[in-house]
C-alpha cells in the first residue's frame, strides 16, 4: 500500500479475546442498527468498538477519526463482513490512522463482491433448501424440521466465525487470491440459487382453480385443463406476479403481501382460487 510503519502501529497488539469480541459482534449484531442511509455502518462501528478502544484508546483525536471512517456507508453480506474486518483489524493493527485510506479502499472494494457471494450462496441458497426442506417437514408434523433448520444455522454461523481468524492472519493476500475468483463465484452461485427457487415453486407454493365449466353435459374442470397446459401453472404465475408487483414504483415487501393476502381472501370467496 506504500504506507511506512508509524509508532502508534507498535504500541499496542490486539489479542484473541478482542478479535474474538469483534467477531461475536458483527456475527449477532451487524444488521441491528440497519438504515436506509448507511444501512450496516453502525453496526460495523459497533463490533470494531473492541479494535479501536486497544488501538486508539489513549488518543481520542485518532479514536475518533477511525470512528467516521467506519460510520460511512457500508453494505455487504453478514456471514462474509467478517472478512473485511479481519484485513480491516490487520491493517489497522500494523498502521494505525495511516490505513485510513486503504481502510476505505478495501471496504468500498469488497462490500459489493462479497454481498453477490454471500447473500446469493448463504443467504438465498442455504436458506431456500434448508428451510423448505424444514417447512415441509414441520408441516407433516415431523420435528425433524425444527432440528434440521437450527443445525442447518448453526453451520451457517460457525463457518462464518472461522472468516475474521482466517483474514486477520492472511490479510491483503487474501484479497489478492479470492478476487479473481469472486465474479465466476457470483455467477455460478446466482444460477444455483435461481435453479433450486424455480424447482421450490411448486412444492412451497399452494394454489388451484376449483371452478368447474358445465355446459349442458359437458363439464369442464379448470384446473384440468391449466395442468394439461403446464404443471403448476398457476404457482408460477402467482410467483411471477409477486416479482412484477416489487418492481412497481412505491410498492414493497409489505404492500405485496398485504395485497395477495385480500386477493387470496377474496378469489377463495369467489370460488376462482383455492
Amino acid at each position: 500500500m506504500g504506507m511506512k510503519n508509524s509508532p502508534e502501529s507498535t504500541k499496542r497488539k490486539l489479542t484473541k479475546k478482542d478479535l474474538r469480541s469483534a467477531n461475536l459482534r458483527w456475527m449477532f449484531t451487524s444488521a441491528l442498527s440497519w438504515n436506509y442511509e448507511t444501512m450496516m455502518a453502525p453496526g460495523y462501528v459497533g463490533s470494531m468498538m473492541p479494535v479501536l478502544k486497544k488501538l486508539y484508546g489513549d488518543d481520542p483525536a485518532k479514536m475518533q477519526q477511525m470512528m467516521r471512517l467506519h460510520a460511512e456507508f457500508f453494505n455487504t453480506s453478514p456471514h462474509m463482513g467478517s472478512i473485511i474486518q479481519g484485513i480491516d483489524i490487520a491493517l489497522e493493527e500494523k498502521e494505525g490512522t495511516a490505513a485510513e485510506g486503504a481502510v476505505r479502499g478495501l471496504k468500498t472494494g469488497l462490500m459489493g463482491p462479497f454481498a453477490a457471494v454471500g447473500d446469493t450462496l448463504l443467504g438465498t441458497v442455504q436458506s431456500t433448501i434448508f428451510g423448505a426442506i424444514a417447512s415441509y417437514l414441520a408441516l407433516q408434523g415431523n420435528p425433524i424440521g425444527a432440528i434440521i433448520w437450527m443445525v442447518a444455522l448453526g453451520a451457517l454461523y460457525a463457518w462464518s466465525y472461522t472468516w475474521m481468524n482466517f483474514s486477520y492472519k492472511r490479510g491483503l493476500d487474501l484479497v489478492t487470491t479470492m478476487s479473481s475468483r469472486l465474479s465466476a463465484l457470483t455467477e455460478a452461485a446466482t444460477l444455483l440459487g435461481v435453479t433450486v427457487v424455480g424447482a421450490l415453486i411448486p412444492t412451497v407454493v399452494k394454489a388451484n382453480v376449483p371452478f368447474v365449466f358445465k355446459a349442458g353435459k359437458v363439464t369442464l374442470k379448470v384446473q384440468d385443463t391449466l395442468n394439461q397446459i403446464m404443471p403448476a401453472l398457476l404457482p408460477i404465475a402467482l410467483v411471477a406476479f409477486v416479482y412484477w408487483l416489487l418492481d412497481r414504483k412505491g410498492m414493497n415487501s409489505n404492500r405485496a403481501i398485504w395485497l395477495m393476502l385480500v386477493l387470496a381472501i377474496v378469489l377463495y370467496n369467489l370460488k376462482i382460487l383455492g
